[in-house]
């Protein structure tokens, strides 16, 4: 490994920002949304300009190169770099002015989209492009690519956007980049000005020619703007510091148009006809790229036009004239805002949706978004998809068809030396036929090195050369990003694949969606970096702790990258025992909004638990693994000496409880939450059984939180179950010493035992079922399989009843439903349980579907369980929430305590900060009406801690309705 220790040093004493050259900061920029991977010398967070040039002094005596990052989304490779990578995310990510009368906005590189959009909106104003990943995409970042998005057709590319743009150059001059050759350096209007004939005929005229230099902004009759030819640079001539952006006029109103096809020929063909009705998008997907069509008209392709107006009437008038004047198969005009959203998310989740085929192989970019005339797509569209099937490939076209510019992932193999060389066949092969129809290799996301080796097919070798005439001109030293644009690096070199093991990894969870194999569940996570968004919308949860930190590190993609790195070996070298990635892994939540809200599904909470399991095998664990992480043993053991009373008065005990919390690994700031003294089951035990009982049997699994810390949820469970009608049992609590029971469906669960012999009930022992979720959580995968395998042994006569599992604390049900079949793999019966738990509103929903619940009519505020949003989903809560007359929504993002996680010492804050995200604030704008529902028992004592309030489960509201109802009481 090369010593940067003397470079790392001068850049210390050199600028303000900070100076990363350890592991994980340079493993976080190895790659970017690409194929392709390069180990950078380390990571400098600049401050301002003096820092960027300070850099660029220090690096050009050294001949080290500098490469600028803004989110890390680009798609070809533009953001990676084996030298220094500036990253101007944490610093100079400002907007600085915002200009209504002019409508222009003065921006750092830094500064996300949606920072600027949400500035501009009370205005009434908007950045007209907006790519797809506009929560987490920088306007630098727009910049270097020339970024477009769905509005293009309305309000163009970046470039169409910027005024003026402040750069430093490689050689350290600062310039003011504007029109009539403003700023520019020193010989390059006299190398235009020599070259007038060639700029005029040798750039293809297309909305989406984003390939190669904007050469021809520079010609006369177009107002020799040097700021609009440096749009699109990707980071090879200087290294911009500030814009002038120009703002548009936003639509009051909005209307989408969805056109149905029958495929996508059909609707590229039907596309640009749109265009004279001055639509704002032009979009189009066809049938393979939606799983589910979630509300689309009935087609094999549609488009998604958005029109604007002055009202929302003028705006869904525009919208009829569009499906009139369009031949289609059925459409859909939507006015409400909600309603939209939900429709366009399925068009922006498709650049991570797109990366997995529909029976779930991979798939990558490479070819993300070359561009024809949009009069020629449809035919284009024929051609390509015979080209990949001459190669035996598939893809999924996607995109902005109103610009003739398509998306699309392919299925390469990138792993094997023959799968490369196809890849590399079919780039050439499929370059020559976007030029045969008049296209551009690059409609939005650069070259890179995706395609900057094929760019001479496109231009011609004498335009090519003019590149590098150019980048001469402004960086003489080829020292910003080299290997870019021009003087390419192969388009099948740097793979970030190579690197990886090439035999799978010896891994406890079955990875069921990725084969068994660790690695391709580590290559889910292609860097489309929906998980950096700073602001959660919506329900969605992923990722809280970068929200909480705006650390990369913290971030889904930040801790996939280091999995990746110590999968690789060369950067983190000490594999499962990586103090990087356990740092990393730290502060994940386990709260599994990745496995919903990532657009390919990573669940990092899964990734987690294999890594501690595999980083502590045979090690001294913390002391929160031994407490926290060994809980239901624990209780049952407080349970069983009847010793609450005596630990919840010693938790009261200032110097104890201190003592205690330090002993065991907990947050000082916590307090310890006070035990039941009469556990749920002891209730249930000591009950009057309900009458009738002829209804549906239902198995009601008494989790650990339930059955110790909150036994008045089951209590309420039980009263609402049964005045639906149901038959609630307990699952069964004996085995024998040997093993299994051989039969029946016994133990003072479900009723009976008359199939048990009688050596067989006197030899039995009490256990108890768990789902083993603190010790999955904790990575204490050989003790977790342990448990779940007794709790399959004593479910055995409930799977063989067929009876359905009421799950009441959501996390415990996430974890029956994923983690067991996912780590009994092998087992058949962990399947089958998975399959049988439901959640409470799933149960009365499904199995007392003519039950009416009591009428409570009150507000509800509160949040959904992150779980429950991640794997459970809430559809049925909502209905019977609304069928109760409990109106409003709850909040999305994860409470912060996520079980041991905010009990942790060290992770105080950043729980809190969770918290602070929208549960804490809607609970303090609630009225003293509203009902607060929680039905996690993390999310209840959060609420008690840091807000001082209850919260209840929702089997607690209808149980309390019930009684007053009935004037009694339970």
């Amino acid at each position: 490994m090369t010593d940067h220790s003397g470079l790392e040093a001068e850049l210390r004493g050199a600028v303000r920002g900070e100076v990363g050259f350890d592991t994980t900061s340079r493993a976080l920029v190895t790659m970017d949304a690409s194929n392709y991977r390069r180990v950078p010398a380390g990571v400098v967070a600049p401050r301002d300009a003096d820092d960027v040039a300070a850099v660029l002094e220090v690096c050009r005596a050294r001949s080290v190169p500098v490469v600028a990052r803004g989110g890390g989304t680009s798609i070809a490779g533009q953001a990676t770099g084996t030298g220094v990578v500036l990253d101007f995310t944490r610093h100079m990510n400002g907007l600085l002015e915002l200009d209504t009368a002019t409508r222009t906005a003065v921006v750092q590189p830094g500064l996300v989209l949606d920072r600027l959009q949400e500035a501009a909106a009370p205005h009434g104003l908007r950045f007209g492009p907006d790519p797809s990943t506009h929560s987490r995409c920088t306007l630098g970042g727009m910049i270097g690519n020339n970024s477009c998005g769905s509005h293009s057709v309305a309000w163009g590319t970046t470039a169409d956007s910027v005024r003026e743009l402040s750069v430093v150059t490689a050689r350290g001059r600062r310039l003011r980049l504007g029109r009539d050759w403003a700023g520019a350096p020193d010989g390059l209007r006299e190398l235009a000005e020599g070259e007038l004939a060639r700029l005029r005929t040798g750039f293809p005229e297309l909305p989406r020619r984003i390939s190669g230099y904007a050469l021809d902004a520079l010609l006369p009759e177009k107002g020799a703007d040097v700021a609009r030819s440096f749009c699109g640079s990707e980071g090879t001539l200087g290294i911009l510091t500030e814009a002038v952006v120009q703002l548009v006029q936003a639509p009051h109103a909005r209307a989408l148009a969805v056109l149905a096809y029958g495929d996508e020929s059909a609707a590229a063909e039907a596309a640009a006809a749109l265009l004279p009705l001055g639509p704002l998008t032009v979009e189009g997907m066809a049938a393979d790229l939606v799983r589910a069509p979630a509300g689309l008209p009935k087609g094999g392709a549609w488009l998604f036009v958005e029109t604007g107006g002055e009202s929302a009437g003028e705006a869904r008038a525009r919208a009829e004239d569009i499906v009139r004047a369009a031949d289609v198969t059925d459409s859909l005009v939507v006015t409400d805002p909600a309603a939209q959203r939900s429709l366009w998310r399925i068009r922006e989740d498709a650049s991570g949706t797109a990366t997995r085929m529909p029976d779930g192989s991979e798939a990558w970019p490479g070819w993300e978004d070359c561009a024809v005339p949009p009069a020629r797509l449809g035919a284009y569209l024929r051609d390509f998809r015979a080209l990949l099937a001459s190669h035996a490939l598939r893809g999924t076209p996607y995109g902005h068809f109103g610009d003739g510019c398509i998306h699309v992932r392919i299925d390469f193999d990138l792993l094997t030396e023959a799968g490369i060389g196809r890849f590399r066949r079919f780039s050439e092969e499929l370059a020559d036929l976007v030029v045969e129809h008049g296209g551009s290799l690059s409609g939005e996301h650069g070259d890179g090195q995706a395609r900057a080796e094929l760019l001479p097919r496109m231009y011609g070798a004498e335009t090519v050369r003019l590149f590098e005439r150019v980048k001469a001109v402004w960086d003489p030293d080829d020292l910003l990003n080299p290997g870019m644009l021009v003087r390419p690096a192969p388009l099948d070199a740097n793979l970030r694949f190579s690197v990886l093991p090439a035999k799978p990894v010896d891994v406890a969870f079955g990875y069921p969606a990725d084969e068994g194999d660790f690695r391709a569940a580590v290559r889910r996570c292609v860097g489309v970096a929906k998980c950096r968004t700073t602001t959660a919308s919506g329900p969605a949860v992923m990722c809280p702790s970068f929200r909480a930190t705006g650390e990369e590190e913290h971030s889904t993609r930040g801790r996939a990258r280091l999995l990746h790195e110590m999968l690789a070996g060369d950067l983190v070298t000490d594999g499962w025992h990586s103090t990087e990635v356990r740092d990393a892994l730290d502060l994940c939540l386990s709260c599994k909004g990745c496995r919903s809200d990532c657009p390919v599904g990573v669940d990092m909470a899964t990734y987690k638990a294999e890594f501690l399991h595999h980083h502590y095998a045979g090690r001294r664990r913390p002391a929160a693994h031994l407490t926290m992480g060994r809980l239901p043993q624990w209780l049952r053991w407080i349970a069983a000496t009847r010793t609450a009373p005596l630990l919840n008065a010693l938790a009261s005990t200032g110097p104890l409880a201190r003592f205690g919390k330090r002993l065991g690994g907990i947050a000082a700031e916590r307090g310890i939450p006070r035990l039941a003294t009469r556990t749920f089951t002891g209730w249930w035990r000591g009950r009057q059984p309900a009458e009738g009982g002829g209804g549906k049997l239902v198995v009601l699994w008494p989790d650990t939180f339930t059955e110790h810390l909150s036994p008045s949820v089951g209590r309420a469970a039980v009263r609402v179950l049964e005045a639906a009608g149901l038959r609630v049992a307990l699952p069964p609590a004996l085995l024998p010493r040997g093993g299994r029971i051989g039969g029946g469906t016994g133990g003072s669960g479900t009723g009976g035992g008359r199939t048990r012999s009688a050596a067989a009930l006197l030899t039995a022992r009490r256990a108890r079922v768990c789902c083993g979720l603190t010790y999955l959580s904790t990575g204490q995968l050989d003790r977790a399989r342990t448990i779940l395998r007794r709790t399959l042994d004593l479910m055995e006569p409930v799977l063989r009843a067929g009876a359905p599992v009421v799950v009441l604390e959501p996390s415990c049900a996430a974890a029956l439903r994923t983690d067991l079949p996912e780590l009994l793999h092998e087992d058949p019966r962990a399947a089958r349980l998975a399959s049988a738990v439901v959640t409470f509103a799933e149960a009365l929903e499904r199995h007392a579907p003519h039950w009416t619940p009591p009428a409570v009519d009150r507000p509800v505020a509160g949040q959904t369980h992150c779980h429950q949003h991640a794997v459970l989903g809430d559809t049925a809560d909502r209905r019977l929430r609304e069928a109760a007359g409990l109106t409003g929504e709850l909040s999305g993002g994860c409470c912060g305590l996520a079980g041991n996680f905010g009990f942790e010492k060290g992770h105080f804050e950043v729980s809190r900060a969770c918290a602070e995200e929208q549960l804490l604030p809607a609970v303090r704008a609630a009225s003293e009406q509203t009902v607060l529902l929680a039905d996690g028992f993390s999310c209840r004592t959060q609420l008690e801690q840091l807000a001082g309030v209850r919260g209840r489960h929702l089997a607690e509201v209808l149980a309390q309705a019930l009684d007053q109802e009935t004037g009694g009481s339970e």
